[in-house]
């Protein structure tokens, strides 16, 4: 028996080594990352640059509390929000962790307790961030949950408006719902959001765990939607491997969390932060982000010729793409790893892509042939 909870619906392949996009197993077996760690390796597995940012800080650095002064913290922090509706940044260790500070912050800023939330979010495990969440399959089994946000159908405008009453701290939303089915905010709904709050004095607050550092082809997906949110929660890309998370705010909240309103032992510690700023040095460059526009339209064209639009709806942006299929894709996800590609599921009908950044022309194509081969093949074309 293990020693483990079995928390985890584990797949039976082992990977012990990576480079770039490839991955290999205990037996030295290949395999096309398409997975990235669930959109966290951005800049693909062991990078140099990444690499060389851990070795010295080991060296010098690793704990030391975050009772003393960082100036690595905040340079990190001014170029998270450097060009952006934002002026200050929490270090934290995870997007769970980031999105309870956006709910405590957006609470005690505004003095009222409802967030609007949306059906099929997702904002992590923890209790505040669970019952933000939109899932009920999150949430089975662990009791009443907090009973002080609205979930609503993402996308509607009627009921989003039905939801708004004085008693509303905030919307929390994401610009794509990931984990949901890849699902993106329609332009006329986000600008219902951004008419509510501006018209009510309603929080924005945008989670960009998987969406942010590049993912969708801009620093951050909210820029390329009409949206200016008060806050806003990172995680996954931020650390390229490593662990680390960040709330992002806008100045009027800065009196909002002084000291010991909110805190951590681990957030923003050296390791981490040495690291983050390596991958927002190289992600945020306008030639990098440019590349990763270039590579998403050349998957999604190439998708759109292989697979029958009949049967298959493509959608997303940057590389975050989801291939929705007529029924369940676990199947197809196996058939693939045996092939030597690494998918993940979004919702019960999508395959999502989420290489790494760095992925290159070559693997793409290697990639799309691994997929249409193997759906086409479960999903045969009439003649």
């Amino acid at each position: 028996m293990s020693a483990l909870f079995q928390n985890y619906a584990r797949r039976p392949v082992h990977i012990v080594k990576g480079q770039g996009t490839i991955v290999t197993d205990a037996t030295g077996k290949d395999y096309l990352d398409f997975i990235s760690g669930i959109a966290v390796v951005s800049l693909g597995h062991a990078h140099p640059a990444i690499v060389e940012a851990i070795q010295k800080q080991s060296e010098k650095l690793w704990h030391v509390s975050n009772l003393f002064e960082s100036p690595e913290q905040e340079q990190l922090a001014a170029t998270l929000v450097k060009d952006t509706p934002f002026a200050h940044a929490f270090f934290c260790n995870s997007g769970a962790e980031a999105n309870e500070a956006a709910i405590k912050l957006a609470r005690k800023h505004t003095q009222k307790n409802v967030i609007i939330t949306f059906e099929q979010s997702f904002h992590g495990r923890t209790f505040g961030a669970m019952s933000a969440t939109g899932q009920d399959k999150v949430k089975q089994g662990f009791g009443p949950l907090l009973e002080t946000f609205r979930t609503i159908p993402y996308n509607d405008k009627k009921q989003l408006e039905a939801a708004i009453d004085d008693d509303v701290a905030a919307i929390m939303l994401e610009a794509i719902q990931g984990e949901g089915g890849v699902h993106q905010l329609d332009p006329d709904f986000a600008q219902a959001i951004t008419d509510i709050c501006q018209a009510k004095g309603i929080l924005l607050i945008v989670d960009e765990v998987q969406t942010g550092i590049g993912r969708t082809g801009t620093r951050y997906a909210f820029e390329q939607a009409n949206l200016t949110p008060d806050i806003m929660t990172l995680a996954k890309g931020l650390g390229g491997g490593f662990p680390i998370g960040a709330m992002l705010g806008s100045s009027e909240l800065f009196t909002s969390f002084g000291p010991g309103t909110h805190g951590t032992t681990f957030g923003g510690n050296p390791l981490a932060v040495a690291v983050a700023k390596t991958v927002t040095d190289i992600v945020f460059q306008e030639a990098f982000l440019q590349e990763v526009k270039e590579k998403s339209d050349y998957l999604m064209q190439k998708l759109q010729v292989a697979l029958p639009k009949e049967q298959f709806t493509i959608r997303g942006s940057g590389l975050l793409l989801g291939i929705e299929c007529p029924g369940d894709v676990v199947p197809l996800i196996q058939q693939a790893e045996k092939a030597g590609l690494l998918l993940v599921q979004a919702g019960g009908n999508v395959i999502r892509l989420l290489p790494p950044l760095t992925v290159t022309y070559e693997e793409m194509d290697q990639a799309i042939d691994i997929l249409s081969s193997v759906l086409l093949a479960e999903q045969p074309v009439n003649a």
